[in-house]
């Protein structure tokens, strides 16, 4: 038979889980026997033009390494930013990628990560049928904020939601120590969808009910009921604790944070968003005169492996073996997804879609579960988020931190 020799790589922003869906790919090439080379792509696509790879093999050559690798955040392989032109605009591109999967002998190509690196598993396996490329090209999802359309949830998600919800709890135990009247508001990624934001409700509990208000960028944002919501929170409790995504939009479909000092454009004019909670912090200030602080979680929330779910941890390697067990089946073009087979006692499959189907699509969360009101969830959504941030992951430490994989690689 012959041998196979695969690629893979990684784009789009980090995440606690990404490296396991990487072990687990290299796990299932090493246990079929069928791999002569398992390569990886430095920085995806764009290291990939550039020649950059490295020999997966010869890294993860014991069983102890790739355990490692599990439990490492952020992405090994490095990362890029890039989207793939369509056939027509640059048909150069692709001839130059698939002269390297010649070059390498590459049989299967798997891409892990978010909406763009599906478009260009998507753009790739279109030109690989239509030229006749005999290599198999299969998607691994990930993205923190679980807005990938085809799969009941991403990977990286879970571990996110669970440092969300982690922080929120903290958070409210940090607002009930005074005997004063405060606001607190915490801005979570979500620009178009409020998942993340969502989950900070997992932070409830018997005796806590922070966050009192919950804000998601599928609801419009009015500011006299945000006002009069946290009015009447007041007559209850002396610290109001709110749960806001990034991404909150007023009627005129206009971010809260995009006149704000604090804003921030990239070079096409986009805003990056990192002041919406400022911009709450004004006005609740302004209505109220009580002591109001705003914290952003940023890119915390994308990398915490100290409070990393196992559920998210151990499917995310699931699904990266799975990956590869479809690719041997002669299957390409495909985008691997989770599916719940059961709501109430969790249980979810492992299988592949068109990649067609989910590329360039965004799934928001349901109207349905949020509340009427607009600022808090329903308990349906909160059981869908519960038991993806069940288990702990236990790591191995040295002198007083986490040991991680070096990534003295990615500083070449």
């Amino acid at each position: 038979m012959k041998k196979r020799n695969c690629l893979v790589g990684q784009s789009g922003g980090p995440t606690a889980a990404i490296n396991a869906s990487l072990a687990g790919v290299i796990a299932q090439c090493l246990e079929s026997e069928q791999f002569d080379n398992i390569y990886g792509a430095v920085n995806g696509i764009k290291g990939l033009l550039a020649l950059q790879y490295l020999d997966l093999k010869k890294e993860f050559d014991t069983a102890e390494k790739l355990e490692q690798l599990r439990h490492t955040p952020a992405m090994f392989l490095g990362s890029c930013r890039y989207k793939l032109p369509n056939y027509d605009e640059d048909p150069n591109v692709y001839k130059e990628v698939f002269d390297i999967f010649e070059r390498l002998e590459i049989t299967d190509f798997f891409y892990i990560g978010g909406n763009d690196s599906m478009d260009t598993v998507l753009k790739l396996s279109g030109y690989a049928k239509m030229m006749n490329k005999d290599v198999k090209i299969i998607g691994i999802p990930k993205t923190i904020d679980n807005d990938l359309m085809g799969t009941d949830h991403t990977p990286g998600f879970g571990s996110a939601a669970k440092y969300v919800a982690t922080s929120m709890l903290e958070i409210a135990h940090d607002s009930m120590i005074y005997q004063l009247q405060s606001i607190t508001i915490v801005e979570i990624m979500g620009r178009n969808a409020g998942w993340l934001t969502a989950a900070a409700a997992l932070a409830r509990n018997g005796y806590n009910t922070a966050p009192d208000l919950i804000y998601l960028p599928e609801v419009t944002f009015d500011k006299e009921k945000f006002i009069e919501a946290i009015a009447e929170v007041f007559k209850h409790k002396r610290g109001v604790v709110i749960a806001v995504s990034e991404g909150i939009r007023d009627k005129d479909g206009n971010y809260l944070d995009q006149d704000s000092r604090y804003t921030k454009k990239d070079a096409f004019g986009h805003i990056i968003h990192s002041g919406t909670a400022k911009v709450l912090e004004t006005i609740a200030f302004q209505a109220f005169h009580c002591k109001v602080r705003s914290i952003e979680l940023n890119v915390l929330q994308r990398c915490a492996m100290h409070i990393a779910s196992k559920c998210d941890n151990d499917e995310s390697f699931l699904i990266g073996k799975e990956a590869v067990l479809h690719a041997l089946r002669g299957e390409t073009g495909k985008m691997m997804v989770f599916n719940r087979k059961d709501q109430e006692d969790y249980e979810i499959e492992i299988g592949a879609i068109d990649v067609l189907t989910a590329a360039n699509y965004e799934k928001k969360v349901p109207v349905e579960w949020i509340n009427e009101a607009g600022n808090d969830i329903t308990d349906k959504l909160y059981q869908y988020l519960y038991p993806l941030i069940l288990g702990e992951v236990y790591l191995s430490y040295q002198d007083g931190i986490p040991q991680y994989l070096s990534t003295a690689h990615l500083e070449k």
